[in-house]
């Protein structure tokens, strides 16, 4: 019995950092594609406009990105090394208005991913998604289930990529559906290397009464980072804090998909834009 759908595992994506001179590529993080539908072509098909989806923090400072993907018929993976800045030293990634937003979205060439024959797919905007009015119609709460995917720790999978995933609950969600909050917490163990990845709601068969069941998995949002605690070692002598630990609470932050929505329409807003100034300028 699945309770992810297998091309879920296949939206996901190892981000990387290249290696200096030559060396190997760093893993940093997480991210997974995110297909905003734009319309139908001649025979009815619904088309998209497909973007890479992970954390501010994670792009912010780099000049360029890997990204690694599988390729079809159990090939190894490929990695795409990407610049960050077009050729007039403009960022390519867009988050929203708000800097404390943890979200990005850059645009994805899924024609050439597809001529390459990479496996892959993307989370459909009006299939898979739950923002938060839609978390409200479900009645989504405290304790329900979820699945944390990514990479944590840089383990991509060797030869090809292979998800992690991890399964927990939300922990606190009422102070993000009613507005007040701009993330969610869950109760689940996240590490560096998860940032970034998507969040879904576990399925459940069952509710108690008065309660909505939900039967399938919806992505619900970007993982952030995990809450971290920190303890103090105090001198005998003198009463003060000498040495700090820190250590993660279990408690980890969610960036809900609104955001997400935000991301992209400040993309497609700077796209217009940059066209429009390059066909000024006789670019």
């Amino acid at each position: 019995m699945a309770l992810i759908l297998p091309r879920c595992l296949d939206c996901v994506v190892a981000i990387g950092a290249p290696g200096d001179n030559g060396n190997e590529t760093r893993w940093l993080a997480s991210g997974f594609l995110f297909g905003k539908l734009i319309g139908q072509d001649g025979d009815g098909k619904p088309l998209y406009g497909v973007y890479l989806v992970t954390n501010r923090h994670v792009l912010r400072g780099l000049t360029s990105m890997v990204l690694r993907f599988n390729s079809q018929e159990g090939q190894p993976a490929r990695e795409y090394h990407e610049s960050l800045m077009d050729r007039y030293g403009r960022s390519k990634w867009f988050a929203p208005e708000n800097e404390a937003v943890d979200v990005v979205v850059t645009p994805i060439n899924v024609k050439k991913l597809e001529a390459d024959g990479i496996e892959m797919a993307f989370y459909r905007s009006e299939r898979d998604v739950a923002n938060r009015a839609g978390l409200s119609e479900l009645g989504t709460t405290e304790g329900d289930g979820v699945f944390v995917l990514g990479y944590p720790l840089g383990l991509v999978g060797g030869g090809r990529n292979y998800v992690i995933v991890r399964s927990g609950s939300i922990a606190r969600i009422q102070d993000c559906l009613a507005n007040i909050a701009q993330e969610f917490l869950l109760d689940c163990f996240i590490f560096p290397g998860n940032s970034g990845g998507p969040v879904m709601l576990k399925p459940e068969i069952a509710s108690i009464e008065g309660t909505k069941c939900t039967g399938r998995s919806w992505l619900i949002g970007v993982v952030r980072a995990y809450i971290p605690f920190e303890d103090f070692a105090v001198s005998q002598q003198t009463g003060e804090p000498r040495i700090s630990f820190v250590e993660n609470s279990g408690l980890a932050s969610v960036v809900p998909m609104d955001f997400v929505d935000q991301a992209i329409s400040e993309c497609e807003k700077g796209m217009k834009e940059r066209d429009a100034d390059d066909v000024q300028c006789g670019r």
